[in-house]
């Protein structure tokens, strides 16, 4: 699916990664960009309209997506993260019912919202943002990581069961992307820009998914070695 002339609906828009995608969207020709977030007040970016929605919410998840009726491209961007002691923590169970909330719940809860919506599109697609913490042990993360590999095994479903209904459904892997999310984590990150042309263009080529970065890629490329990456990651990473 080609971003030129789509009506694109992006959750977690107001800043990073998701402020980068509905930019770049204007950029490439889109004829409307939705930028979905918690609070409207103060967002000021030409040719973007503002969208109330709290993905943990289901009655702004519903007028989100009642006024955003023609959306084509559904962008399923926002998370949350936090770091904690490792996966033996006080409050793993705690960070993990809040990663969960919103890294999956939200994803489920924004896409039935949409799915009839984009059903009736001759043309529609759905990104979901991942992570490579998923292939990845850092016990840091141990709830944004679990709350993420369940957002990768939904899309897996999701792809397939919307497949001969002719929606297009990308995932998008990526390690750190230079965001306020990480914010005080100091390793090698992305830049938010690329990653989303890296995206883009992916969809444009009908992809199912993208690496969009080098550790990922090669992380990725360790999953059916006899030691993979998810138990001993490659040096490096």
């Amino acid at each position: 699916m080609d971003i030129r002339n789509a009506t694109v609906f992006i959750t977690g828009a107001n800043r990073g990664l998701g402020l980068a995608f509905a930019r770049e969207a204007r950029r490439r020709g889109a004829a409307k960009v939705y930028a979905g977030m918690r609070n409207t007040s103060g967002f000021d970016e030409p040719g973007i309209v503002p969208v109330r929605i709290d993905v943990t919410d289901t009655a702004s998840i519903a007028e989100a997506a009642k006024l955003a009726a023609d959306t084509t491209l559904l962008i399923n961007n926002a998370g949350i993260a936090a770091l904690i002691d490792g996966p033996l923590a006080a409050d793993v169970e705690a960070q993990s019912t809040r990663m969960f909330d919103t890294n999956y719940y939200g994803v489920v809860r924004v896409t039935q919202a949409f799915e009839q919506i984009l059903a009736a599109q001759p043309h529609a697609a759905i990104i979901n943002v991942l992570s490579d913490i998923v292939w990845l042990p850092r016990p840091y993360l141990t709830p944004y990581a679990a709350s993420k590999a369940a957002a990768w095994s939904y899309t897996n479903q999701l792809r397939f069961h919307l497949h001969e209904r002719g929606i297009q459904v990308l995932g998008l892997h990526v390690g750190f992307v230079d965001t306020d999310l990480t914010n005080g984590i100091d390793v090698p990150k992305a830049s938010p820009e690329d990653v989303v042309r890296q995206t883009y263009d992916a969809l444009a080529a009908g992809k199912s998914e993208v690496m969009a970065d080098e550790g990922t890629a090669v992380l990725k490329s360790t999953l059916a070695a006899e030691i993979p990456g998810y138990i001993t990651p490659p040096a490096g990473l």
